[in-house]
């Protein structure tokens, strides 16, 4: 019985972790990166300041009804030929709906998975294989920011967005509470 519920132990601790597990695919590119700025996260022209410029529409399984938004990837293309083995760090800005490759990249984050000098080469072929993983994000000097949206109306309507979450986790739920000299009250977000 002991055996049994270390192996089932160990089965569901690996599936739990493959969000940090090696994945192959394929992934194309937007020649404009305000297309992924704009995108379904919404963080409008703030994400081309996200990784350099390194974003990426990503699958469902990736965006995850926008908990996935801001999470930090390294791609790497497959061609030994015209790509460098390290690749690049991306960040999810936008839901890729795209079902032949699992990102769409930015062409600054396509080209940087070249080896130096064969960024247009990469750019021709549109589509390449890749292996990705998540990985931590990482913000120098910066820290959870939270941007209450131009869209939030007073007093039943409050739109936020969590920007430069480092780590590998997702911010699923939060609670807000509004004071007031009578009573507070407790939205659900």
């Amino acid at each position: 019985m002991a055996l049994f519920l270390c192996v089932l132990f160990l089965l569901l601790s690996s599936a739990s972790a493959c969000d940090r597990c090696l994945h192959q695919s394929k992934a194309a590119y937007f020649s404009k990166a305000s297309a992924l700025s704009a995108g379904a996260c919404g963080y409008g022209s703030l994400a081309l300041g996200l990784s350099g410029g390194h974003l990426a529409a990503g699958v469902s399984s990736l965006y995850k009804d926008g908990a996935g938004c801001g999470a930090c990837f390294q791609i790497r293309c497959k061609n030994s030929t015209l790509c460098s083995s390290e690749g690049t760090r991306i960040t999810l800005t936008d839901l890729n709906h795209n079902n032949e490759t699992d990102f769409v990249l930015s062409s600054r984050a396509f080209m940087a998975m070249a080896n130096k000098g064969m960024g247009r080469d990469i750019l021709k072929l549109g589509i390449v294989d890749v292996e990705y993983k998540r990985i931590p994000c990482e913000y120098k000097n910066q820290n959870l920011a939270v941007r209450v949206e131009e869209s939030s109306q007073k007093p039943n309507y409050l739109a936020i967005k969590l920007m430069y979450q480092g780590g590998q986790t997702e911010v699923v739920a939060m609670d807000v509470a509004q004071v007031s000299l009578f009573s507070p009250r407790v939205f659900k977000l």
